[in-house]
């Protein structure tokens, strides 16, 4: 079955030679020229990869981000015109998936669009155990579910992903450029921080005091482990 993908951008030109580029991919393309349009859409259609450029009238794209990230946790690629390392970085805390600078090329799109896709859940995603249980935080690789004493959370595609990887091997130090292939794949070209990013987003749901990690602690000059003392 082909994933659904909504596109969103002003410039019509840019969202007909996309959704032309996704087509050919087997994809279901939905579109929308604008802010509003875009949340109704999103809303309606339940896209799995939406294409969302940051700089739209109305609702721009980052509070876009922001609302259908309380709602969903649809995989987000976005677009963006500034180049500059906080830009891409403040769009990936808004809690985009990946970004893409503009001018870009159809072909380029759709690889990341891809490389997303492959992040999202399937029955081959994860070869661990159907559950993970360390302390408080119990997972479901199969129903794609995290909680945390007991409360649900909702997690990115990538979020969930760097959570399992993490709490899959208790006391393992992965250093960024083994979590970057285990979450991004080998052919991930994008900022290498973007790790950093998400495990910020990702200590703010798990952690109890995200300023002091029980379970998500960083090795400094290393990288990331997940630390839990009922395993020896």
């Amino acid at each position: 079955m082909s994933r659904k993908v909504l596109v969103v951008d002003d410039d019509r030109k840019t969202v007909a030679l996309v959704k032309l580029y996704l087509e050919r991919e087997g994809c279901t393309v939905f579109y929308a020229y604008d802010g509003t349009a875009a949340l109704n859409v999103a809303r309606r259609e339940k896209p799995e990869v939406i294409v969302l450029d940051l700089m739209l009238p109305g609702i721009d794209g980052g509070k876009i981000c922001t609302t259908l990230r309380a709602e969903s946790d649809v995989a987000i690629l976005m677009l963006t015109a500034r180049a500059t390392l906080e830009d891409r970085i403040a769009g990936l805390d808004l809690g985009a998936d990946d970004y893409l600078v503009k001018p870009f090329s159809p072909r380029e799109l759709v690889a990341r669009v891809k490389a997303v896709m492959r992040r999202l859940p399937s029955e081959a995603l994860f070869r661990g155990p159907e559950e993970i249980i360390r302390e408080d935080v119990h997972i479901n690789t199969r129903t794609r579910e995290a909680r945390v004493d007991g409360q649900l959370i909702n997690l990115t595609p990538v979020e969930f992903r760097l959570l399992t990887v993490l709490a899959g091997e208790p006391g393992r130090v992965f250093t960024r450029e083994q979590l970057v292939t285990k979450i991004f794949g080998h052919d991930y070209d994008g900022l290498d921080r973007a790790i950093d990013v998400h495990m910020m987003r990702l200590r703010r749901k798990v952690e109890p005091d995200p300023s002091d990690s029980r379970y998500l602690k960083t090795v400094y000059g290393v990288g990331y482990t997940f630390h839990d003392t009922e395993t020896p």
